[in-house]
Order: C-alpha cells, then sequence, then structure tokens
C-alpha cells in the first residue's frame, strides 16, 4: 500500500463529492486532522473506517487500497459481447457491455463464460406470427431451472426472466441474426446461433 497514492485518491473523491475535510470527517465521526493526515500520505484509514469511507466516496475498498481507480477500455458497442453475471446467493442477473467490476451479496462476481450449446442442449425456435417462439423441455425445477434467455444482436439484448416451476416458453419479435443466450442454474451460462 502506498500511503500517498490513497491519500491523493481520498482527497481528489473528497472534492468530488464537494465536502470539506470536516465534513467527511464528522459523517465518520473522526477528526478533520485525520482526514487531513490521509491525505497529506501520512497514515491511511484503519480498517473499520473504509466501508463507511468507502460509501461516502462512491468508489470501492479495493479501489481506496489501490489508490487508484482503474477505467475500463471502451469496447465497441456490439451488445453481441455484453458480459452477463449471476449471483450465486440471490441469483440476481448483471448485464455489462464492457468490463467492470460486479459484486452482489458481499462478492464479487466474475462474468460468466458461454458455452456453445449442443444439439441436445439447444433451446426449441420456431417462426410463429413474425415472432420466434423460444421453448424447451427443461424440467424447470426449483433446484434446477433456467433462469434467463437473453437474445442478443449486434445494437440490442433483451433479457426475460424465467422461473422456477414455470414451463420454458417465451416469444420475442424475430429480428435479424442474433446469439440465444440462457442461464442454466446448474450447467451455467449457453447459447446458440439464431
Amino acid at each position: 500500500m502506498d500511503n500517498r497514492k490513497i491519500g491523493e485518491l481520498i482527497l481528489n473523491l473528497r472534492k468530488e463529492k464537494g465536502l470539506t475535510q470536516k465534513q467527511l470527517a464528522d459523517q465518520m465521526n473522526i477528526s478533520d486532522r485525520t482526514i487531513s493526515k490521509w491525505e497529506r500520505g501520512y497514515g491511511c484509514p484503519d480498517i473499520t473506517l473504509l466501508p463507511s469511507l468507502s460509501t461516502l466516496l462512491g468508489v470501492n475498498i479495493e479501489n481506496i487500497l489501490d489508490g487508484a481507480l482503474s477505467s475500463n477500455e471502451f469496447v465497441g458497442g456490439n451488445m453481441k459481447k455484453s458480459h452477463y453475471f449471476v449471483c450465486p446467493s440471490c441469483l440476481n442477473i448483471g448485464l455489462a457491455t464492457g468490463n467492470m467490476t460486479v459484486s452482489c451479496c458481499g462478492r464479487k462476481l466474475e462474468p460468466l463464460e458461454a458455452k456453445i450449446a449442443t444439439d441436445e442442449e439447444k433451446l426449441s425456435v420456431s417462426e410463429i406470427d413474425h415472432e420466434w417462439f423460444i421453448s424447451s423441455d427443461h424440467p424447470m425445477t426449483k433446484d434446477h431451472y433456467i433462469s434467463f434467455i437473453a437474445f442478443a444482436t449486434g445494437d440490442q439484448v433483451q433479457i426475460m426472466k424465467q422461473y422456477p416451476e414455470w414451463s420454458l416458453q417465451t416469444r420475442i419479435p424475430k429480428r435479424k441474426h442474433g446469439n440465444l443466450l440462457w442461464y442454466d442454474t446448474q450447467l451455467g451460462l449457453f447459447y446458440q446461433l439464431v
């Protein structure tokens, strides 16, 4: 850890938030001299103070300890290259069009790696009234079901949430070719070309 870098980051973030040292200190129930000491690189926040400092400054604790905010490179705009995240605890779904840090239920989530579906794993796709009708014989039990279906083209993604103990059947507008993705709660993320 580099106290000087941490201090510079705290100083810059505090000013971005429009806070004085005294205002930040008051919100953390510490003295403004402590904030000044951090910002000059003569110490760093105690571990017990990091969660509230992180919340007040709007950054992750990891970034504070690194003393830097890392920028992501812009990744074109092809929605087919989006990253999908699923929390293993609550099954929340996340979608990112580029690299980003995502966390849920106190855990940092890694983007899912989509596997190409075999013929046996593929969802059934047929055309009805200028729409794609998507279905599956998946048992859809509470312990093993398809959590979501997504259809991604170059310029858009449509996500449809699925629920256990419901049959998997949905319709989406027929569009140009794209990737049909789905998340199986036990086997992971799959895709097939449509």
